[in-house]
């Protein structure tokens, strides 16, 4: 194998949720133990926990829903950059994210997130993919300017990562969002590979 697979998703259903949100709920209600046919399970949960994206629909009025989402921004290379500083400003997006990449994750233990400043900032970069391992891009002095700033633009948001195992650098981001019709956000399953890809028809 050429790369290794290094996997940056939180469980859906055991990682800490965004403040007020409830709760998912797995629930069986097929079980081989009690002599059905097979195992099956019901999920009940809002689309913002675990590693999820944001779709524009979540913030903006007229925005597209997850499942009109593009696939190619959650796909490709990008660049892990890790950040010290508790509010990501324009100043801290033009000193630290790279110049000319198109998906960046940003490390911080989750303490980090962008002001309106640092979204803004982002998208004139021309960034595709903003990814976070924090609960949320936005922070509590202002959780919807920063969303619209990234959003509007077109630029696509994952939230909840989990980069702790993560070196800071450039890797190859397979992170698609689950095809959800009118929906805000969805699931994914977030992956970076670390090492050369060598691609064939």
């Amino acid at each position: 194998m050429l790369y290794k697979i290094i996997d940056v998703t939180r469980s859906l259903n055991r990682s800490q949720r965004y403040p007020g949100d409830p709760a998912p709920k797995l629930e069986i209600f097929s079980s081989l133990a009690a002599g059905d046919p097979c195992n099956m399970a019901q999920l009940t949960t809002v689309l913002h926990v675990g590693t999820h994206a944001d779709a524009p629909v979540h913030m903006l009025r007229t925005g597209a829903d997850i499942g009109r989402l593009p696939l190619d921004p959650f796909i490709g290379a990008c660049e892990v950059v890790e950040i010290s500083e508790r509010v990501i400003t324009g100043q801290v997006v033009d000193t630290c994210f790279p110049q000319q990449c198109e998906r960046v994750l940003v490390k911080s233990g989750g303490k980090a997130y962008f002001d309106r400043t640092g979204a803004e900032e982002a998208a004139f970069l021309g960034v595709k993919l903003v990814g976070t391992d924090a609960l949320s891009v936005g922070g509590p002095s202002d959780e919807i300017g920063p969303h619209r700033a990234l959003l509007g633009e077109g630029v696509c948001i994952l939230e909840n990562l989990d980069l702790s195992k993560v070196e800071p650098g450039r890797y190859f981001l397979f992170a698609p969002p689950v095809k959800i019709d009118g929906a805000d956000g969805a699931p994914v399953r977030a992956v970076l590979l670390d090492g050369s890809l060598f691609w064939s028809k």
